[in-house]
């Protein structure tokens, strides 16, 4: 008798979610199965995605081997950006670290002014960060999506403490939310209700954080693989929506990424491959060699990803 495996199959799907207008669009998320697993009766129709992230201000700490891919275009994030659009990369992730208070203050005009031009002058499409400063996003953030009304931005940090101010400036003027929750599937879910009360989840991204390798980063997989379980299997509508793993800059803020290029990249890249089998959907990183080897490992084998 022949054997067959079992196949199981699952009720939910992650909300496919395309971020950005016209010719420069990306899909995210669409998947019926759990991170890879192809052998079950389902799809993933669109790969894990990349970026690498842009700041709108020269960084404070220079790691020569994290820059010397991109040469003096640091000192402009426009240039910064065209030069990671060379890498290959599927998008840019501009963070708007100088409108931090403890940072040089920007004004939120100046930051939604440069978001605006980014968007005439990049091919990708763009992901757009604030410092992650609570106050100082509810106003940056809502006067971005404004200026740049209908673009289809993949705007956040969305917090619990400013989820409605900058939750509702993003369905008025078209675009994508990231809600950002930390580390605890009680609060993803608590805000994912809240800010869904407005904002259709076809229109929401989840950012649970993070965490790099060595530093808490069996917490982050932990819960990015229940939000994916929960979404899939038993069809939880607060959890069937693509993930973002902003891990790059969490990657280079430890000792050992600092030290030397290979550690570097070999901390970037686990944490990254790591994070994927966990079911982040996008991810967002620093070094251009780092997009290479990970791309590489984790597409290289399916002939209908490579690209």
């Amino acid at each position: 008798m022949e054997y067959k495996a079992p196949i199981e199959a699952y009720k939910g799907v992650v909300r496919e979610i395309t971020i950005g207008r016209g010719e420069k669009t990306l899909k995210i998320g669409g998947e019926n199965i759990l991170p890879f697993h192809y052998f079950d009766e389902g799809t993933m129709p669109n790969p894990p995605r990349f970026a690498l992230e842009v700041m709108d201000m020269e960084p404070g700490e220079k790691i020569p081997h994290l820059l010397e891919p991109f040469g003096d275009t640091i000192t402009d994030p426009i240039k910064w950006a065209k030069k990671c659009e060379t890498f290959g990369v599927d998008a840019i992730c501009l963070t708007l670290l100088s409108t931090d208070p403890a940072e040089k203050d920007s004004s939120p005009e100046e930051a939604a002014q440069l978001v605006k031009k980014m968007l005439t002058e990049l091919k990708k499409p763009l992901i757009v960060y604030g410092s992650g400063d609570e106050k100082k996003d509810a106003e940056v953030l809502p006067r971005v999506a404004e200026v740049c009304t209908g673009e289809n931005l993949l705007i956040g940090p969305v917090q619990k403490e400013n989820y409605e101010i900058v939750g509702k400036a993003i369905l008025d003027h078209g675009h994508i939310a990231i809600a950002q929750s930390p580390l605890d599937i009680n609060l993803l879910k608590e805000l994912n209700v809240k800010l869904c009360k407005f904002l259709p989840p076809e229109r929401v991204v989840i950012d649970p954080l993070s965490s790099p390798l060595g530093y808490g980063i069996e917490y982050s997989f932990s819960l990015m693989e229940r939000v994916k379980q929960i979404g899939v299997i038993t069809k939880d509508n607060m959890t069937m929506m693509p993930i973002i793993a902003n891990l790059g800059s969490e990657c280079y803020k430890t000792k050992q990424a600092k030290e030397n290029e290979t550690q570097g990249l070999l901390w970037e890249a686990i944490t990254a491959t790591t994070l994927c089998l966990a079911g982040a959907n996008l991810l967002v990183l620093r070094h251009p060699e780092t997009l290479k080897l990970v791309k590489k490992t984790l597409l290289g084998g399916n002939e209908k990803w490579q690209s």
